[in-house]
């Protein structure tokens, strides 16, 4: 069944939901080989996010890249390269409709080209649009299946929809294709704290600071599961 069916799908059968304690075994049974697999990998993280681009809070700056963008868009609509530019810039200053417009223009002109979809995904995950952001990254898995990108978006798509089954079965492909990446890993955590595995998320969070100590979501998120950890334990 393609994804797209799948979908729509769930969103007519919402009420259909998997008995918990099936949904629960098959999760624990993944996260407990992921903390295995995760623990013996090696290799460097690649931060998620398109390469091209910048994530800096100086707006000066910002305003800047969007004003030579513009112009360099108007005197050549056919370069897909800057209007991609240009729309994750209109996404970086908040203005998600003509960041849209932009990746749409660009999907009119190549509908295969992989960081439409990817930066329209984005701007639809913070959207909350949880359904048009996993139609885009499924898009880009099946134009480059092995970027991890893809998948680990669709993870943390996933995940938002607390499909968690499909979110851990998505970062795991992401882990595969991108061994020891922080950021996946820390993903794969947020996964295990939600289905309320706090000593495996305790684990995972400890993995991703040994590979990047300065990471401060993996920080906040350890700190986080130990207490709930710690609590259970006083209480028991």
């Amino acid at each position: 069944m393609e994804l797209d069916e799948e979908i729509q799908k769930s969103r007519n059968n919402e009420t259909e939901k998997i008995p918990h304690f099936k949904q629960k075994f098959t999760i624990l049974q993944t996260i407990g080989l992921l903390v295995i697999t995760l623990l013996l990998s090696t290799g460097g993280g690649i931060a998620l996010g398109n390469a091209y681009f910048w994530n800096s809070g100086d707006m000066k700056r910002i305003n800047e890249q969007l004003e030579f963008y513009q112009e360099k868009v108007s005197q050549d609509p056919n370069n897909l390269e800057d209007r991609i530019v240009l729309g994750y810039t209109y996404y970086l200053k908040g203005d998600n409709k003509n960041a849209i417009n932009q990746f749409k223009t660009v999907v009119d002109k190549d509908e295969n080209y992989f960081d439409a979809y990817y930066n329209l995904g984005l701007v639809y995950l913070e959207e909350d649009r949880h359904y048009d952001a996993l139609s885009m990254f499924n898009k880009t898995v099946q134009l480059a299946p092995r970027d991890f990108k893809g998948h680990a978006q669709m993870g943390i798509t996933y995940r938002h929809l607390k499909m968690y089954n499909e979110a851990i079965e998505a970062l795991s492909e992401a882990n595969n294709l991108a061994p020891a990446n922080a950021d996946i890993i820390y993903q794969i955590g947020l996964v295990a704290e939600e289905v309320g595995e706090y000593e495996a998320a305790v684990e995972i969070y400890k993995d991703v600071l040994n590979y990047d100590p300065l990471f401060q979501p993996a920080l906040e998120a350890l700190e986080r599961a130990q207490n709930v950890v710690k609590e259970v334990g006083d209480n028991s």
